[in-house]
């Protein structure tokens, strides 16, 4: 498959994910406030808005955390104003790494990453260096058990996915980020259930990692930036294998 994810690799365990949902919920709804404000509160003439809806709904989000975001986005709740951000650098081996970061005090948000990059003995780069290693795209995780490989396929397809990939215990779709509404809303038309979906940004190009050392400081590296409030997301191309994965996870 072109432009394989690495899901396993980049995603935590479920129960990982689980211990930190309310942390999720917070990054979910300043991404919601945000969208808000820059293009209002209409999911139909907001697409980014739909697209982080979706987001919220496969983290299974409640629905007062989503309304209480739109609402403070839209000013009826006040809340702070946030500046979006992105930070790039590399890790051990090469890696490359791209932050996305909402914050209300850049200085903060600054320190706390440089901080993290020395203590992890990675370096920062300058603005474009690495995000252009990346693309955006659309993906969408489906478990094996929701539906069989061809109707799958069938329907992604014709919906305006770029590809797909049966992954053993899920199976994943590509899209660019035009195509992607099209694709979830055709999915949740056929009665599919996903998850997870959400607007990523994909390496071109993935970095090997088979020592175990290097690749369990790469993933306390990821872990501990996004533990940092104001870090939304994390993107890297190391590519990690299932087996030293579960090595690491132990």
């Amino acid at each position: 498959m072109s432009g394989h994810s690495k899901w396993s690799t980049i995603k935590h365990k479920k129960a990982a994910i689980d211990a930190k949902r309310g942390k999720i919920f917070s990054k979910v709804a300043r991404e919601i406030m945000v969208a808000v404000r820059t293009g209002g509160s209409d999911p139909e003439g907001n697409i980014t808005l739909r697209a982080l809806l979706q987001k919220a709904r496969s983290a299974n989000m409640p629905s007062d955390n989503i309304d209480r975001a739109i609402k403070k986005g839209a000013g009826d709740l006040g809340g702070a104003v946030l500046e979006e951000m992105t930070y790039e650098g590399y890790a051990g081996g090469g890696v490359a790494i791209l932050i996305g970061v909402l914050t209300d005090n850049k200085n903060r948000s600054a320190a706390e990453i440089r901080h993290l990059f020395t203590r992890h003995n990675a370096s920062l780069s300058a603005a474009g260096s690495v995000s252009r290693l990346f693309e955006r795209r659309g993906q969408i995780v489906v478990s094996a058990e929701a539906a069989s490989e061809d109707k799958l396929m069938e329907i992604a397809l014709e919906a305006g996915a770029d590809d797909m990939a049966n992954e053993g215990d899920h199976f994943e779709i590509l899209t660019s980020p035009s195509a992607f509404m099209s694709v979830v809303d055709a999915l949740n038309k056929a009665g599919i259930v996903m998850a997870g979906s959400e607007m990523t940004m994909l390496p071109f190009t993935w970095v090997p990692i088979t020592d175990k050392g290097q690749a369990s400081s790469l993933v306390k590296f990821v872990e501990a930036l996004e533990d940092l409030d104001d870090v939304q997301n994390v993107w890297h191309n190391g590519d990690i294998s299932d087996d030293l994965m579960a090595e690491i996870e132990g």
